[in-house]
């Protein structure tokens, strides 16, 4: 696993945001609809991939999942809720879903 320190924080106080833990490598960056719409494309990004990954392909509670990624349940749950957003909304619209892996 490898910790991503790409979060910011917002303003000029306050603590670094955690890292995030993310045990899978991307195999593709792009997901191109059929037809493609002419909408902009919908960025995904790594932290809320792994989420997904977790606790929807690998069934595991959001508890376990935030221990995987190093995280509290409440981020897992928020990164989880973003991710679901983007997702429908890229499939409803027929947007193509862009993978981010860097901060």
């Amino acid at each position: 696993m490898m910790p991503r320190r790409g979060r910011r924080r917002r303003g000029r106080r306050g603590r670094l945001p955690t890292p995030i833990y993310i045990g899978h490598q991307l195999v593709t960056r792009t997901f191109i609809p059929q037809p493609e719409g002419g909408e902009p494309p919908i960025l995904l990004e790594a932290e809320e991939l792994e989420a997904l990954r977790l606790v929807d392909l690998e069934d595991l509670s959001q508890e376990e999942a935030g221990d995987r990624m190093g995280v509290s349940r409440g981020t897992v749950w928020r990164l989880l809720h973003r991710a679901r957003r983007k997702v429908v909304q890229a499939l409803i619209e027929g947007r193509r879903i862009q993978l981010s892996e860097e901060p």
